[in-house]
């Protein structure tokens, strides 16, 4: 049950150029999840504890993320400390400091339910929290309207009690489904993010090219499209001692799972930083140029997923919404080490880590992913509308940063 409402939105015209929006006249709700567990009758391959992944992913050694904050937005659910107590425990690490802040009303209130969204928090925690344990972790409760979603956010950004230097976002839906006004205010937000330095991070979507919907069309999960955030897709991992010996996109839709948002906005357009990238032409008809989503990736697929506790069971979650928290603790390590926050890094990214010459495509900081497809978008050296510019190599990324 929700209050909706249908017709035009009027201002008075003195307030014209003020008025960027007018939010939470409805409170349908806006975003869902973006964490995935094993369908019935999946067998894990392997799963990973975060730590793990960050070892193979070379995420810098001897850092924890101490002196940061890591901002995680959550619309629902809530977490028990006995479950980050107990999950802590387990991997002989001292927990961080999670800190909730209520936004519009909404509170920490765990359902009790590990497939709501109380998996998502716990994922995001758990991710977050024990790759970069000397952070402290805050988390903003709001409600799942659009209006809720972008208070939460402002919130965040303009926290001057937790200061967080970067933000996760694993929350979201189809661009078709948001107002215009909204998703231009999200924008904004997450530009005044980058002017005070803080990193957004926001998961890509689970459901593929369509991003869910059943229009035949190809869509893709906003916020990740915003050209402000950084959009963050999902692969399938397969290492071996340590190393990684493959991975390629995650898709188990074939299997009726789920597979990584991609592809290209239909709202924002192309993007100076952009424009050497590869970025195909939209695939629905008409083939629009817009913002090529997502930017970067990490390990989503639920068969080779993320080993977390949620409402006092031990479960493995994929999808992209751990990649998010993932890239954000690695912003973590990377600004304690600096001793100040990369801020907004899609410029960096990609204009000065992505090299092209006559013999091809060379990214430093970056695995580069080349097989597989989510759908009707394929990936292929360089940026792809899958896995963006690929997974982390998180030595290489801060080497980079250090070289200036």
């Amino acid at each position: 049950m929700f209050r909706g409402r249908a017709g035009p939105v009027y201002t008075p015209t003195e307030l014209s150029e003020l008025v960027h929006a007018v939010l939470g006249l409805d409170n349908r709700p806006q975003a869902r999840t973006h964490f995935r567990p094993l369908l019935p009758g999946q067998a894990t391959v392997s799963s990973y504890t975060p730590p793990q992944l960050a070892k193979i992913y070379d995420f810098p050694q001897q850092l924890d993320g101490t002196g940061q904050s890591i901002a995680l937005i959550e619309l629902g659910g809530g977490f028990n400390q006995s479950d980050i107590d107990s999950y802590f425990a387990g991997l002989g690490i001292k927990p961080p400091k999670v800190v909730a802040v209520s936004v519009d009303g909404a509170t920490n209130a765990p359902t009790g339910d590990p497939a709501g969204p109380d998996g998502e928090i716990m994922l995001d925690i758990e991710v977050a929290g024990s790759v970069a344990p000397g952070a402290q972790i805050t988390v903003y409760f709001a409600p799942n309207t659009d209006k809720g979603f972008l208070d939460a956010i402002t919130t965040a950004v303009h926290d001057a009690q937790n200061k967080p230097s970067v933000i996760s976002i694993s929350w979201g839906s189809a661009e078709s489904t948001w107002t215009s006004q909204a998703m231009q205010s999200f924008n904004q937000a997450f530009q005044d993010a980058s002017t005070m330095g803080i990193t957004v991070c926001v998961a890509s979507g689970d459901s593929g090219s369509s991003d869910g919907e059943t229009d035949g069309l190809a869509h893709v999960d906003f916020p990740a499209s915003a050209p402000y955030a950084l959009g963050c897709g999902g692969t399938r991992i397969n290492s071996n001692a340590g190393a990684i010996t493959s991975e390629v996109v995650w898709n188990d839709q074939s299997i009726g799972g789920g597979a990584t948002g991609g592809g290209v906005s239909d709202v924002f357009p192309l993007p100076a930083w952009q424009t050497n990238a590869g970025v195909p032409p939209s695939a629905n008809p008409g083939g629009q140029a817009g913002r090529g989503v997502p930017d970067v990736s990490g390990d989503a697929d639920p068969a080779t997923g993320y080993a977390v506790r949620v409402d006092g069971q031990s479960t493995v979650y994929g999808g992209t919404s751990a990649v998010a928290p993932l890239w954000a603790s690695l912003f973590a390590l990377l600004n304690q080490k600096l001793g100040s926050p990369v801020g907004y890094v899609n410029t960096f990214f990609y204009d000065k880590l992505v090299f092209r010459s006559s013999s091809g495509v060379k990214e430093q900081g970056f695995d580069d992913i080349t097989q597989g497809n989510n759908g009707v978008y394929k990936a292929g050296l360089g940026w792809d509308p899958c896995t963006g510019l690929g997974s982390p190599d998180g030595s290489k990324l801060l080497g980079a940063y250090t070289s200036l």
